[in-house]
């Protein structure tokens, strides 16, 4: 799905957000998988201080962990994926 669809529909509706679209939102705005620790996927980005959590309940993201990533992504003024 284009992440400008993804974007808007998580601006709608974090709880239902699909758990790999979260993941394909995320790494859109630059974060890359760090790490899987059980059901945590862990991910970074260069420019942000902060790990970013996604987990997956029966195919969905967690609403708050969605939430967390639009708040990330507009405190350090990310941008899409070949947006400027």
């Amino acid at each position: 799905m284009n992440p400008r669809k993804l974007l808007r529909k998580a601006l709608a509706s974090p709880s239902n957000l699909r758990f790999e679209q979260a993941c394909a939102l995320a790494r859109a705005f630059g974060f890359h998988l760090s790490r899987v620790s059980g059901s945590h996927h862990i991910f970074a980005h260069p420019n942000v201080n902060e790990l970013l959590n996604l987990q997956e309940v029966r195919g969905k993201a967690k609403p708050y962990q969605v939430r967390q990533l639009l708040q990330l992504a507009e405190r350090y003024n990310l941008s899409l994926g070949g947006e400027e």
